[in-house]
């Protein structure tokens, strides 16, 4: 059983981490970082407090991991902080783990919040016993050109502001992952928005309940054998759920990657999958292909997978508690969360 954090209320402090890469803090991109500290400020009335070293740019954080996780370890420390949240996510913070003391998260739980390469963030977090939030960035999110998403704000309200069960996770209306600079005289322009298409079973039939497990899934892969790796019976029962980076990892990879979790006898322990939209909807119907044939070499053919859901690197995205009782209704395609994401404040 993983502790829920406590819920947040206006005036909370929030501190902002780079765990994996630095750009927030380069001056080309400070703009950015800022104008999702101001959301923050003026859309949920939070006080927000920059890690000591979050905001030395990509090349000092970069040759620094233990700077970074020394960050991540003083917001946990920091009894006023209620909530971390990863500015960006890269594609190294794996090197954090030598640094790591989970003994300082396990004393400490608080919301931790973002996606991509903060996965292995949300690992340390599920090893320490802290059920973390999959989604949610400051430069992604937070700080979308024109105005945040009210999908995004609707999400953070109801998994990090209410102690109410979360309910039903609705498809957004419209999506996007159109990539534009991070330049400052991009900051009035909007990205092109396409409308969006419902969620897709790609097997099953019921109703499957299970507890959340995931991440990123090439981000997964750095995790394999090393201590923070979920263990046997972490997996047992759970609603599996995978999204793709910007990367697009072709459908080869997606099925090698997704065979070792069929040789682990992960796929056989779950009760269900979720799968993201994929970045501009590259290789959709393909690993929809990739899902079913290696269901089908493992034996599990009927595992109900939930295809198309917006928990990766479109925008705007759901937001997933770690461990939280999810629900997959195959019958109305939907998916459910019949959990809280946080607790009451103690006091």
């Amino acid at each position: 059983m993983l502790t829920k954090p406590e819920a947040l209320k206006r005036g909370d402090k929030v501190a902002t981490v780079s765990s994996s890469f630095g750009g927030a803090g380069d001056k080309d991109m400070r703009w950015r970082y800022d104008q999702g500290v101001q959301r923050l400020e003026e859309v949920f009335g939070l006080e927000v407090i920059p890690m000591p070293h979050s905001l030395k740019g990509s090349d000092y954080l970069y040759n620094h991991p233990e700077k970074r996780a020394e960050d991540l370890m003083t917001a946990f420390r920091d009894p006023e902080i209620k909530v971390i949240i990863s500015n960006i996510g890269g594609e190294e913070s794996i090197r954090l783990l030598p640094y790591i003391d989970f003994e300082v998260i396990r004393q400490n739980p608080k919301i931790v919040t973002g996606y991509s390469d903060t996965t292995i963030t949300h690992l340390f977090c599920w090893k320490a016993g802290l059920s973390s939030h999959y989604g949610l960035a400051l430069l992604v999110d937070l700080a979308e050109n024109i105005q945040m998403d009210p999908y995004t704000i609707d999400m953070v309200q109801r998994t990090m502001f209410s102690t109410d069960v979360i309910g039903e996770i609705a498809p957004p209306k419209e999506w996007t992952s159109e990539f534009l600079d991070w330049k400052i005289e991009n900051k009035f322009t909007a990205r092109n928005i396409h409308k969006n298409r419902p969620y897709e079973l790609l097997s099953g039939s019921g109703v499957v309940e299970g507890h959340l497990l995931g991440g990123c899934i090439e981000v997964l892969e750095f995790a394999k054998e090393t201590l923070i790796w979920p263990s046997a019976a972490d997996w047992e029962g759970s609603i599996l759920f995978f999204e793709t980076s910007e990367d697009t990892p072709s459908p080869e990879n997606i099925t090698y990657w997704l065979r070792n979790y069929g040789a682990q006898g992960i796929l056989a322990k779950a009760n269900g999958m979720i799968f993201a939209k994929p970045a501009d909807e590259k290789f959709y119907e393909e690993y929809k292909e990739c899902i079913l044939k290696v269901l089908h070499e493992f034996g599990v053919p009927d595992l109900p997978v939930l295809y198309n859901v917006s928990i990766g690197h479109t925008e705007p995205k759901a937001i997933l508690p770690y461990g939280a009782k999810a629900r997959i209704d195959c019958e109305s395609v939907a998916l459910f969360i019949d959990d809280h994401g946080v607790v009451p404040t103690k006091h």
